[in-house]
């Protein structure tokens, strides 16, 4: 199943114009707390997916019934750009466990790249709702490898994958490894550069979070 909230007229809009924006990328702070804000509006819609039971809740004049999330959550991102989209979503899913994966780009002299993982940290996931979120997918090759990566600490009852900007081509390589799992995403762009960047995307989501990093890797 997919789903693009931008198909639908939303706050998160103005979360998306403002990571775009080139003058507004300048500030850092600023482009993370955004990159936050999508996670937590991703949150959100993924949560009415969830399994819910009822809980009886004791308030001060008497107990209320509510419908409160049944499903064990864990949220895996990649690092490093992963990170405030993560903790946007970790807001949210206040209770979840989480997962982190070490992947970047190295790239070759012929202009291609493979993708290099480094680190896995991440709890049980038999039957838990996975979540794994990066803020572009480009070609989806980081995406599905972390994911099966991560699939050696156990098979989850569901996947979801969360993203601010998906190209076309990285939502049709996540759709065919992954049939059964949810993607959803804050805007789909149609093309990728012959570096695998979107366009127009908004460059890359690291350097914007975190400063520019030395040669020789891509996250």
């Amino acid at each position: 199943m997919i789903y693009n909230l931008s198909e639908n007229n939303s706050i998160a809009n103005h979360f998306i114009a403002e990571i775009r924006d080139a003058k507004i990328q300048q500030d850092s702070m600023r482009f993370r707390r955004n990159m936050e804000r999508i996670g937590e509006v991703l949150a959100y819609e993924i949560s009415k997916e969830l399994n819910y039971r009822e809980k009886d809740i004791e308030t001060p004049l008497g107990v209320a019934k509510v419908n409160v999330p049944a499903d064990r959550v864990v949220l895996a991102t990649i690092l490093r750009a992963g990170l405030p989209l993560h903790q946007g979503m970790l807001h949210y899913f206040d209770y979840a466990g989480n997962a982190f994966v070490s992947a970047f780009r190295r790239h070759h002299k012929d202009g291609t790249f493979d993708v290099h993982m480094e680190y896995v940290s991440c709890p049980p996931l038999d039957d838990v709702v996975l979540i794994v979120s990066d803020p572009m997918l480009a070609t989806g090759a980081s995406m599905s490898l972390s994911t099966n990566a991560l699939l050696e600490y156990g098979t989850p009852k569901q996947i979801h994958f969360a993203t601010a900007i998906a190209s076309q081509a990285g939502l049709d390589h996540i759709r065919r490894i992954f049939p059964e799992a949810y993607v959803w995403m804050a805007a789909l762009d149609e093309e990728l550069t012959g570096k695998a960047y979107i366009v127009p995307g908004l460059g890359d989501a690291g350097d914007l979070s975190f400063g520019e990093k030395g040669l020789g890797a891509d996250d």
